[in-house]
């Protein structure tokens, strides 16, 4: 099944589906039972051109309404339809003095962990110039065009629905094919949460010819043509430099630039276990202990099946009073029947970074919230889900480090 980062409500539940979101279903259903590519073809176009004119319009209500019955109804017909809605939300075609581009959001993530505070907001211009010249030299297809936000996002500040994201991509779009600068207020961004380990996002639009490949690794007969791990050394070799000032104070790893939502996703993937390895870092050293002398409690959470696994970490004998937390979200398909189920992933990381005290709650949990701050509350060593709280005597380290 397609993965999906979206909530799986969003609005009011409506005990009947408006005539929209009802097309949307039916033909999500077709799609998902077609039994050729010709018929797949005409179920695809029927919801295109149904989810375009809706997130044009800025009437998605009817899509996630559509999104949500399915998330129930068909798992198969679910992926069919989120598929769809998000290539319409990143992608669009766009006709500029009688040439028609085809415009593709993309984001480049950057994982990054500290001690401090993971910078986020305004990008210098000279900056984005450079990025720009480097992501068309190693990511992109010879003759593409690229316009770069010239901000790095944190997850809260992201467009937060998908008619945001469409208007973002034409915006975008449409400054890349006449190459101009992109102006955004990112000082006004929301505030974000100060996490010992998340992701940071360029996020941008590139333009070619409807037809032309948008990448440098589809350009198969391009005579610097570079696969994808190729483009990824070449982007990190020469992006990173202009990035480090950026991030001052934090590590980070360098993803490859690729379209937005399975870049959303893999981001989420690959932030999961420096969070857990971020946490004990930071904890070694602002209570001068030894990896060793960390206790981990892990406890599933979710309603009808495990969406995730909450970690807490303490320092006293039993496990009573967590210090640290971190939330392991299960993505898309994933269950403990993978290959390497998600709760190894967790044991196995612990253990890489020096713990080897993991406290496996049995049972699925509900997940509970902070009634005053909105934070996760955490499993301990009494089965109790707790406040994370630094001793009162330790001084935080959350100084902005940029």
């Amino acid at each position: 099944m397609k993965e999906s980062r979206l909530p799986r409500t969003r609005g009011e539940r409506k005990p009947h589906l408006s005539p929209d979101a009802e097309r949307l279903v039916a033909a999500a259903l077709g799609l998902a039972n077609s039994g050729s590519r010709v018929e797949d073809r005409y179920w695809e176009e029927a919801i295109t051109t149904r989810v375009e004119r809706l997130l044009d319009g800025g009437h998605p209500q009817a899509v996630y309404d559509a999104l949500e019955r399915l998330t129930k109804a068909d798992g198969e017909a679910y992926g069919a339809l989120i598929e769809a809605v998000e290539e319409s939300a990143e992608s669009l075609t766009l006709t500029v003095q009688g040439a028609a581009w085809q415009v593709l959001l993309v984001a480049a993530p950057v994982i990054a962990w500290t001690r401090f505070r993971i910078p986020s907001g305004p990008i210098p211009a000279a900056d984005v110039r450079t990025l720009s010249t480097h992501l068309q030299a190693h990511a992109l297809a010879a003759g593409a065009r690229v316009a770069i936000v010239p901000a790095l996002y944190s997850v809260d500040q992201l467009p937060r629905d998908f008619c945001e994201l469409r208007r973002l991509g034409k915006r975008l779009g449409l400054a890349a094919i006449a190459g101009s600068a992109v102006r955004i207020d990112a000082k006004s961004f929301p505030e974000t949460a100060d996490m010992l380990a998340d992701a940071r996002f360029l996020v941008g639009a590139v333009a070619v010819p409807v037809g032309s490949p948008v990448f440098r690794w589809q350009d198969l007969e391009a005579k610097d043509h570079a696969t994808r791990v190729q483009c990824l050394e070449q982007w990190i070799a020469q992006g990173r430099p202009t990035l480090e000032p950026l991030l001052q104070g934090c590590g980070f790893e360098c993803l490859l630039p690729d379209a937005y939502h399975i870049n959303m996703r893999e981001a989420d993937r690959r932030v999961r276990p420096y969070a857990i390895r971020a946490a004990v870092h930071f904890l070694t050293h602002a209570l001068n202990i030894d990896a060793s002398d960390i206790r981990a409690t892990v406890a599933a959470f979710g309603e009808d099946r495990v969406d995730e696994y909450r970690i807490g970490l303490s320092v006293d004998d039993e496990g009573e009073e967590i210090v640290q937390g971190m939330v392991w979200p299960l993505l898309g398909s994933e269950s403990e029947s993978d290959e390497v189920a998600p709760i190894e992933a967790i044991r196995e990381t612990l253990r890489e970074v020096g713990v080897s005290d993991i406290r496996l709650w049995p049972d699925m949990n509900e997940p509970d919230y902070c009634e005053d701050c909105g934070a996760p509350l955490y499993p301990n060593g009494k089965g109790e889900v707790v406040h994370a709280e630094m001793p009162g005597d330790v001084e935080p380290e959350s100084t902005h480090f940029h």
